[in-house]
């Protein structure tokens, strides 16, 4: 989950001579240097590098401007906020050692091995320095320095000497730090004596100085194990967010606090949706009676939709001989997200962490002709996956979930046109669900760390250029996404944006050419010849667990009537009325909705009330004088009421609203003629 993706603007090009800096050459040329839309960096045209303001080229060169309103150029802000942040800690925590501080989604953290926890009262004294060093103008500025220096310079900063030992190998938020090339420092500057203040090993690039931070707030503190790794010493680590303006910090921190209003953890449980007993373990949730609904609705729609799409159910088992996933090549690529073997009958078996290698083995269980491709399957299965304790969260991280796979095999002709179909399907699917703002993200490989990727160069770029093409056809926005793609092959992802902007990645379309051949599939052609197909992996929802979560949060768990665990919920005035009610219950249910009577003992103000508080679209409420005339009242959840409406009426008034599966609140509005 996040905001809304920014995009980079198209910048106008700008020619920097050598020996002369980024910045005069930008400033000759009238660009912007100040406020959300001034350059912050510039980007090499043709390697796309980005270079600090006060590069000078050796020979020239031609940049584009990186405005700090930009993807790039928030990256960059929240990158050298996180080194004020530090700076902040070692002055007022003298002797604190240093981890990393990279920029993230929507903000940036540090790493910290303070002498004790920071506080609340810490943060605060955190933020407030943090302002007096940004006030101060204080200069980045660029330095290289060999190993055997850095390691002299740094000798008290032990997390740093061991990142420098990994120069060149570093990956993910690391690579910040450490990476490809030598190693470099960046100082903090006085910005009137020029004075050394601060330094901090790093790649950069940066702002030119701190008083290009517009806006910023030090967020929350948490434990964090070093590198990730449980058995690595335990960090304080301090998150924090940055943006290019004060109204946009301002707009992210009232979203955050609409995101936790809709919290799908604290909705579930207030909704009595699902919950997370101790005794199962992280990451393994238990739907209740209402979840449980949630759930068959989901499923069931989705299984009829794959029908209409033209797959074909299959199910597979929970567990597989480890041999399985070596063939898919998972346990070579994927092991880190798998369970541990299990031992049985001198076998090793693994829980299943995907549903594509059985698949394979139900396409290879007997000879198949090209007519019968596209060959379609689909399961809802259930997977497991050994997500980091520090990773799971609620339904939307979890280690036991069911996935919507499918796994269509094509000739290599037909790929285009099935990528172009599944894409197709999960964008439907999605407006049906009412989320209809999307863009799409082409996720590539790492050409630096060709481990990781299976397959030939040819492969590769045949593969991207048809998923990109299809992507490109579809209209939506494109985003790249260098080094996201899977060990055999890119990606495609819809990300949709919920109903208070942020962006989740939904459906994943990924063009396989490896797994057809690891396991040795084949289809006869139309001349006799034996060819390999190629398997284009799908999912929709992407799990059902996850898709609750995201449905729970975009409607604040105010569900469309149509999805709602309970449609109905009838409210005697006193209990005479009961059996009232209980009767129209039964008009109802015979029309396929879900109803309840509130027979309990609280007052009839204190049961609307209630049904309020568990967001039930519709309430009949009757009492004596709506008995007498065969009539309930109508109450919807914006507090509207329509008083005397037949029973025939109201029956079918909520069955046509439910069938026609609108993705709003039912108001007075929508049955007034």
């Amino acid at each position: 989950m996040s905001t809304t993706a920014p995009r980079q603007a198209s910048a106008q090009t700008v020619k920097v001579a050598a020996g002369t800096t980024a910045i005069d050459a930008l400033r000759e040329a009238g660009v912007e240097l100040n406020g959300p839309s001034g350059a912050v960096v510039v980007r090499e045209v043709g390697t796309g590098t980005l270079r600090d303001l006060a590069w000078a080229p050796e020979a020239d060169a031609e940049v584009e401007a990186v405005p700090a309103s930009s993807e790039d150029g928030l990256a960059v802000l929240r990158h050298s906020t996180a080194h004020v942040l530090a700076q902040a800690v070692q002055d007022l925590f003298p002797g604190t050692l240093l981890g990393i501080g990279p920029p993230i989604e929507n903000g940036f953290y540090y790493d910290f091995a303070p002498a004790q926890p920071f506080t609340p009262d810490d943060l605060v004294a955190i933020e407030k320095k943090m302002s007096e060093i940004i006030k101060a103008g204080q200069r980045f500025a660029r330095r290289e320095i060999t190993d055997a220096d850095a390691r002299i310079e740094l000798d008290a900063e032990r997390f740093k000497l061991e990142l420098i030992d990994l120069k060149g190998s570093a990956s993910g938020e690391e690579a910040t730090e450490v990476g490809t090339g030598g190693l470099t420092m960046y100082d903090n500057l006085d910005a009137k004596s020029g004075h050394l203040v601060w330094t901090d090993l790093c790649r950069g690039p940066h702002l030119p100085t701190t008083r290009r931070i517009p806006a910023f707030k030090l967020m929350r503190s948490a434990a964090a194990y070093w590198r990730g790794n449980e058995k690595n010493p335990q960090l304080q680590r301090i998150y924090g967010t940055a943006w290019a303006s004060r109204d946009d910090l301002k707009a992210y921190l009232v979203q955050l606090e609409e995101a936790a209003k809709r919290d799908h953890r604290k909705l579930g449980a207030e909704l009595d949706l699902f919950s997370f007993p101790d005794e199962l373990g992280s990451g393994l949730p238990v739907f209740h009676p209402k979840g449980g609904v949630l759930r068959r609705v989901l499923e069931d729609y989705v299984r009829q939709r794959h029908v209409d799409e033209g797959f074909d159910s299959v199910s597979t088992p929970h567990i597989s001989k480890d041999g399985l996933f070596h063939t898919s090549g998972h346990l070579p690529y994927y092991a880190d997200s798998m369970f541990p073997p299990m031992e049985l009958e001198n076998s090793e078996y693994r829980l299943k962490a995907m549903n594509c290698p059985m698949h394979n083995l139900i396409y290879r269980s007997r000879g198949r002709s090209y007519r019968e491709l596209p060959l379609r399957l689909f399961e809802l299965g259930n997977v497991y996956r050994y997500e980091k304790s520090g990773v799971v969260h609620g339904l939307t991280r979890v280690r036991g979930l069911t996935m919507d796979d499918s796994h269509s095999y094509c000739m290599p002709e037909q790929a285009p046109a099935e990528i172009k179909h599944l894409l197709n399907f999960c964008l439907g699917l999605f407006r049906d669900f009412g989320l209809d703002d999307f863009y799409l993200e082409l996720s590539t490989r790492d050409d630096s760390k060709p481990d990781k990727f299976i397959g030939t160069d040819e492969q590769w770029a045949a593969a991207t250029r048809i998923l990109e093409d299809v992507a490109t056809e579809s209209g939506l926005d494109l985003v790249p996404d260098p080094g996201g793609a899977a060990y055999y092959g890119p990606k495609i992802s819809v990300q949709a944006k919920d109903a208070i902007g942020r962006t989740w990645q939904m459906s994943t379309i990924q063009y396989d050419f490896n797994q057809p051949a690891g396991f040795e599939l084949e289809y006869q052609a139309a001349d006799g010849s034996r060819q390999q197909p190629v398997m284009i992996h799908s999912a929709k929802f992407g799990s059902i667990e996850r898709f609750v979560g995201v449905l729970i949060e975009h409607y604040a768990g105010a569900f469309p009537a149509w999805l709602s665990p309970v449609q109905v919920t009838g409210i005697p005035v006193t209990d005479e009325q009961v059996p009232y009610l209980v009767d129209v219950a039964k008009r109802l249910r015979s029309k396929g909705i879900r109803v309840e009577i509130d027979d309990s003992d609280d007052r009839m103000q204190k049961k609307i009330r209630t049904a309020q508080r568990q967001k039930v679209p519709f309430m009949l409420i009757a009492g004596e004088a709506d008995a007498s005339s065969n009539a309930v009242s109508f109450r919807y959840r914006d507090g509207e009421q329509r008083n005397g409406i037949p029973i025939e009426q109201a029956v079918t008034e909520i069955a046509d609203f439910v069938t026609r599966r609108v993705n709003e609140s039912p108001t007075s509005a929508h049955f007034e003629s």
